[in-house]
């Protein structure tokens, strides 16, 4: 266990992964199997809703920081329709909510990307999958033996892990889209202290489990070989791996049991240890921490209904001004395994696909309308067209110099830190730079002392020129200024560019 690696804030996830991976029979409900269900990807219909809560410590907290907390409590993310086809196809219909505000959106995916269309674009934001990029294989071809290797996977890890000691199930008749439907329910409660408890008896479980983890390991290798062998030719000629699948199974099994079984030899001293080093995680892991789970399958053992709350309790900081943070959850689901059709996402007025080079702050903002919630919320709250650029003038990397009292800086390098395009008219011997937020054009010629900004001309205290080793230099406080910039220098001569 490396205690100097481990990250207390991420260590509640520990908490959902084991206790929503599964448990052993109860009432003569095979909950294992029942779980297991849930992992197998078939056509389905549901909607859920998910939201955060961070709670303030005690007393009083700063404005802004109350501000920040009602900011995020007010977020409610509500998937009204979730569509799935199958593993390839998935369309999604809901909204981001906050404060007074909505922001619908309706997502798409297949086997060629996802699309995205938000309230107020003016096109999709598209992601394509290029299954030839960057070498790697057509994941597609392996979208089946993944599904395989996961069910096999969560086959394994379910058998292991143990029950909390607040589990049961009852019979329970519930609303599901609207139709009264009879279920099982099964309710678990568990607290961070309890936690601790149960991972020592999973681990091991699993390490007595040789054949288990051969089988594991086998699927993996059926499944991640080929791709591999894709990428790379022959694993097992090049040494990168044993020749055959019967040795590579039987070497990582047994590196795998002899990694479980060292950790198991020390586990409790290494988690004292733990603990005494990083005394947070006694709050974390501790009695306030808590997961509420329900969940409710119908007689062939499918999900129809779920809830869940996580409250998350958090160790007493000068500079953190919350005590816990609680998410929620609730969702339904209905048609599984009928006849589904995803809707996709219209894309044939065009889309920003944002794989396609790099998508600037003035290409995203211009596809949305500038009354619309999205484009306020990207350039008000989150700010996307700010640039802060430190700039050491006595350091070559910038490139400042001066003349005739002039500040100068490679136009190239300053135009790229704001996004903006630049061309060179070589017949006018004048360049041409574009505004990445406002479209505006900047025109300068070299060797004038006069430029356009937007067809007005303006007058330069020194032209533009060219150096020996052909990069244009333009005065600095003139170029940032037309893009919207302003340009600060302190009282040692560094200089601040900032854009709002």
């Amino acid at each position: 266990m490396k205690r100097n690696k481990i990250k207390w804030l991420a260590l509640p996830l520990a908490l959902i992964l084991v206790v929503l991976a599964g448990c052993q029979a109860v009432a003569g409900f095979d909950i294992n199997k029942a779980l297991l269900q849930s992992v197998k990807v078939t056509s389905s219909e549901s909607k859920q809703s998910m939201s955060v809560e961070l709670v303030p410590v005690n007393g009083t907290i700063s404005a802004e920081d109350r501000k920040v907390i009602d900011l995020i409590n007010s977020i409610k993310l509500t998937l009204d329709s979730a569509k799935v086809q199958d593993m390839n196809h998935v369309s999604i219909k809901g909204a981001v909510g906050y404060q007074d505000k909505k922001l619908p959106f309706h997502l798409s995916m297949d086997d060629k990307g996802m699309a995205i269309q938000v309230e107020g674009a003016k096109q999709p934001i598209y992601i394509g999958l290029d299954p030839a990029m960057d070498g790697m294989p057509d994941m597609t071809a392996y979208r089946g033996q993944m599904q395989q290797l996961s069910e096999k996977a969560a086959e394994f890890f379910l058998k292991h892990l143990p029950n909390p000691s607040q589990i049961s199930v009852k019979n329970a008749r519930e609303t599901v889209n609207g139709e009264a439907v009879d279920l099982t329910h099964l309710q678990v409660e568990i607290r961070g202290d309890e936690l601790i408890g149960l991972i020592k008896p999973f681990l091991t479980s699993l390490a007595k489990d040789e054949q288990g983890i051969k089988d594991l390991i086998g699927k993996a290798y059926d499944v991640i070989y080929p791709m591999l062998t894709e990428m790379g030719g022959d694993l097992g000629a090049s040494g990168f791996l044993p020749e055959s699948k019967e040795a590579t199974v039987a070497a990582l099994s047994a590196a795998f049991q002899e990694e479980l079984n060292k950790l198991l030899a020390d586990y409790d001293k290494d988690l004292k240890d733990l603990l005494a080093e990083t005394p947070e995680l006694s709050t974390v892991f501790g009695k306030d921490t808590v997961l509420k789970l329900g969940i409710y399958f119908d007689s062939k053992l499918n999900i129809r209904k779920e809830n869940a709350e996580l409250t998350i309790a958090l160790p007493a900081a000068e500079d953190l001004p919350i005590q816990a943070v609680k998410l929620r959850m609730d969702s339904e689901l209905w048609n599984i395994g009928g006849t589904v059709n995803a809707e996709p996402v219209n894309t044939a007025a065009g889309v920003l696909d944002v794989m396609e080079g790099t998508v600037t702050p003035g290409q995203l903002l211009r596809n949305f309308d500038s009354n619309s919630e999205v484009y306020k919320l990207l350039k008000n709250e989150m700010k996307i067209t700010n640039k802060l650029i430190f700039v050491d003038p006595y350091n070559d990397y910038y490139g400042v110099t001066s003349k005739n009292n002039t500040s100068f800086i490679p136009l190239r390098y300053l135009s790229e830190q704001f996004d903006a395009q630049v061309k060179w008219n070589s017949g006018a011997n004048q360049i041409v730079i574009t505004d990445d937020i406002t479209g505006g054009q900047i025109i300068v010629k070299i060797g004038a002392k006069q430029a356009t900004v937007n067809g007005q001309t303006v007058n330069l205290g020194q032209p533009a020129f060219v150096d020996s080793d052909g990069t244009t230099y333009v005065p600095l406080r003139f170029i940032a200024e037309s893009l919207g910039a302003t340009v600060t220098v302190d009282s040692e001569g560094f200089i601040t560019i900032e854009r709002p």
